[in-house]
């Protein structure tokens, strides 16, 4: 029995021990790259990558000629945008600005074109570009309208600095023009700021584009006085004042029917520099005229005429 029972034992850890060391054997030979696999693996991402780098080396060699070659194009067009802005009187910030932003949209177009021969799919790109272009135009609506004000105001020259002008309910004297906004001094030495969008889509009136002005005054005189006396004696004062221009004649005429008086029309022509000077005296001057020859300028006169009632009582 005691013989038997050791066989058994003896057989059994026999049978085990060559299993276990097969299982063994098995699993580290499992876990172990090899030098030869290795090698494969090598060769086929070597000639993966020399199939890759022959099929697309011409394109990108293309690719990179056209980069190369349009910067340099956008450069010499960049120059002579500037150039050109230069030889119609534009003004050096909006030349060198429409350069910069001429120059910037070409090589974004470039770089999408560069980016499409390389097989790039451009057409995310595009539309998030739109996109935020979008955003960014109505985040900053006022501004841009101003900007694109100014930038009219530039390009067009409806006025320049020095001019006097009147726009936006404001009127003074041109003393700075920027991309976003004009600056006038007025009458009194006030700064204005007006944004460039309410001057370049409103009404404007630049009285410095002309070197001469017509003067009109409208007096009236009484319907008991002499008109052609008036005339002379108004005519006199104009032909004493040097400022005055010959031609066009000056004028006067009556202009209308009042209420409570006759109303003449004076008109003459004067030097553009002269027009306000000439103006307040010329007021002064008539009036005195028609004081010292005994016209009479009337004034709105109303008569009251009271009625009175006798009580209904009375006796």
């Amino acid at each position: 029995m005691r013989i038997e029972f050791s066989g058994q034992e003896t057989n059994a850890a026999a049978a085990v021990t060559p299993s276990g060391g097969e299982g063994t054997e098995s699993a580290t030979t499992g876990s172990v790259i090899s030098p030869a696999e290795v090698t494969d693996w090598v060769n086929e991402a070597g000639t993966q990558l020399l199939d890759l780098t022959v099929a697309y080396a011409p394109r990108f060699a293309l690719a990179l000629v056209v980069l190369v070659v349009g910067w340099i194009v956008i450069g010499i067009l960049r120059r002579g945008i500037q150039r050109l802005l230069g030889m119609k009187n534009i003004d050096v910030t909006v030349g060198h600005f429409l350069g910069s932003l001429a120059s910037i949209s070409m090589k974004v177009m470039l770089l999408l074109s560069v980016a499409g021969m390389l097989g790039v799919e451009v057409t995310s790109f595009i539309a998030i570009l739109s996109a935020a272009t979008l955003a960014i135009g109505l985040a900053l609506k006022g501004t841009l309208s101003n900007f694109a004000g100014g930038i009219s105001v530039l390009l067009f020259r409806p006025f320049k600095v020095g001019d006097f002008i009147t726009g936006a309910g404001q009127s003074g004297s041109v003393k700075a023009i920027h991309i976003f906004n004009t600056i006038l001094t007025t009458g009194d030495n006030q700064t204005v700021i007006i944004p460039n969008n309410a001057i370049s889509t409103g009404v404007l009136v630049n009285s410095s584009t002309q070197t001469t002005r017509r003067i009109q005054i409208d007096v009236g005189i009484g319907y008991e006085d002499d008109i052609d006396q008036a005339r002379k004696v108004v005519l006199d004062l104009i032909a004493k004042d040097d400022r005055v221009h010959a031609e066009p004649a000056p004028m006067v005429a009556v202009g209308a029917l009042g209420a409570s008086s006759v109303d003449l029309v004076i008109r003459f022509w004067v030097d553009a520099g002269d027009f306000w000077p000439t103006k307040f005296d010329f007021n002064e001057n008539v009036k005195k005229a028609f004081d010292a020859a005994g016209i009479n300028i009337p004034y709105p006169q109303q008569v009251v005429h009271h009625v009175s009632e006798k009580g209904v009582g009375a006796s």
